[in-house]
């Protein structure tokens, strides 16, 4: 038979009410006290229903969460670090992949309205910004992770997209580079546009120009980065970029395989840095240098300020910014002369 109340209450040895305070929030209980009736619950498998929970108006402790594609290393080391400190706060998540297209992101906000989530965190692009107007109305809190809404007061955490491009131009230039190319992310994607910008902008403090045609929009797949990468790279060798900037590693990973297959070594022949730092960047063949993203403060950042909308606590809408790192490995050096 499922556990009750009355089981959890017995077995924590406190009363019915304080479960039930744990349960919604309420209440002044201790945090220990509140952890132990938690593990009590974890313990007997406790769930509440959360169909009567909502009907009720009461809280369902869960969130939802939403990104381009879980499969891609970044959203699902996103994701594990949002379900983390949930699952440290008494929350469940729920989580949907969208391709950044539209007509999946309202399919899913409308779904996750269905069932009652108590809030939601937006980590996907989307054109248009409207369809979050109806959560603001029914007071669902939102925030963004990764991704922004200047025109929408939320709160948002990201890294600083502009100085992370900043930050692979110089690396390259320091190298000696002067002939690169740039993998960007759809157009729609604000972090990507901002990578983009920080690195045309610190080539052009150096007095380097960057031609249109060695900007290439891709989706974030290894397939469109290879597949770009190979119209970069199989020009003659006078005329070819010596290095690639890739705004995610997927992109920087198509671009190592598509040296593979021309037969370009890396980094003699080509350089390659991505952006994220994910787990995959130090498995490549050869290690990838990339831009490090704060992953697991950031999605423990994005809980906690979504729990504060949550407590009524949260007056003026906060923007975190953490700065990135640069993480160097096997595959940038210097051009071959």
């Amino acid at each position: 038979m499922k556990a009750t109340i009355y089981d959890v209450a017995r077995e924590a040895g406190v009363s019915i009410a304080a479960v039930s305070q744990v349960m919604n929030g309420k209440g002044k209980i201790s945090e220990e006290r509140r952890t132990e009736i938690l593990k009590v619950m974890e313990k007997l498998n406790y769930q509440p229903s959360v169909i009567a929970s909502a009907l009720t108006g009461k809280k369902t402790y869960t969130l939802g969460l939403l990104v381009p594609d879980i499969s891609n290393p970044f959203f699902a080391e996103i994701a594990r670090a949002v379900e983390d400190q949930g699952h440290n706060l008494g929350y469940s998540l729920v989580i949907c992949s969208t391709d950044n297209k539209d007509e999946r992101v309202e399919r899913y906000l409308n779904l996750l309205q269905q069932k009652s989530v108590d809030g939601m965190i937006i980590g996907t692009g989307m054109d248009n910004k409207d369809m979050l107007t109806p959560l603001m109305e029914r007071s669902i809190p939102v925030v963004m992770i990764a991704r922004e809404m200047p025109d929408m007061a939320v709160h948002t955490v990201v890294v600083d997209d502009f100085v992370g491009g900043t930050l692979s131009a110089k690396h390259l230039l320091e190298l000696g580079h002067t002939r690169m190319a740039i993998l960007a992310e759809h157009t729609k994607v604000t972090s990507s546009r901002e990578r983009v910008k920080g690195f045309v902008t610190t080539l052009e403090e150096a007095g380097i120009g960057l031609p249109e045609a060695r900007v290439r929009n891709c989706s974030y797949t290894v397939e469109d980065g290879k597949r770009e990468a190979i119209e970069l790279l199989e020009k003659p060798a006078a005329e070819r970029p010596t290095a690639l900037f890739c705004c995610n590693d997927m992109l920087a990973i198509g671009a190592l395989q598509a040296a593979k297959q021309l037969k370009l070594r890396v980094p003699e022949d080509i350089s390659v840095i991505g952006f994220d730092n994910t787990i995959l960047a130090s498995v490549t063949d050869p290690p990838l240098t990339t831009i490090a993203q704060p992953i697991e403060p950031m999605g423990k950042q994005v809980v906690d300020l979504l729990i504060l909308e949550l407590k009524k606590k949260s007056q003026a809408k906060q923007r975190i910014v953490m700065r990135p790192e640069l993480i160097i490995r096997q595959s940038t050096a210097a051009p071959a002369k």
